[in-house]
């Protein structure tokens, strides 16, 4: 049988990573089993007029505050309902940390919202779900939100 201990959970605060994160915990449930919720952003920059692009480094700290104090009060619902979980927020781009993190922490599954988009909207933003299928080094369950319609390309 096929049992899961540590289960990744990408959190960036949609209605489709709590739907991921419902599954997470029912699957953690079942299988006595840890969660880890990690949420990446990508640090604010602001564009110079030489081109270049800077980071505040107050912004920095405040985006990074931010998702702490968010993952801190969905991580404490969690414990509430007898859960193990952790909490880590990362910077960069998502798929990447998230692939990046499951690898470091031997993590067994990974669960993650997807927004189910096509066309020219998959196109424009891509699908962190998507790559990190391709690329993780565990199993990966998505997880869409109840009535999502298909859209045909």
């Amino acid at each position: 049988m096929v049992t899961f201990r540590k289960i990744l959970v990408p959190v960036d605060f949609s209605p489709h990573s709590d739907e991921a994160l419902r599954v997470a915990r029912e699957l953690a449930k079942v299988f006595d089993a840890s969660l880890t919720l990690i949420n990446v952003f990508s640090p604010p920059i602001y564009p110079m007029p030489e081109g270049a692009f800077m980071v505040m480094p107050n912004a920095y700290a405040e985006a990074v505050a931010a998702s702490t104090k968010h993952l801190d009060v969905i991580a404490a619902g969690v414990r509430a309902a007898g859960t193990a979980v952790e909490t880590t927020v990362r910077e960069g781009i998502p798929f990447r940390e998230i692939v990046a993190y499951a690898r470091t922490a031997g993590s067994d599954l990974i669960v993650m919202g997807t927004h189910g988009r096509s066309g020219i909207k998959h196109a424009l933003l891509g699908s962190v779900a998507e790559k990190v299928v391709r690329k993780a080094p565990c199993a990966v369950l998505t997880v869409r939100l109840s009535g999502h319609t298909f859209e045909h390309p």
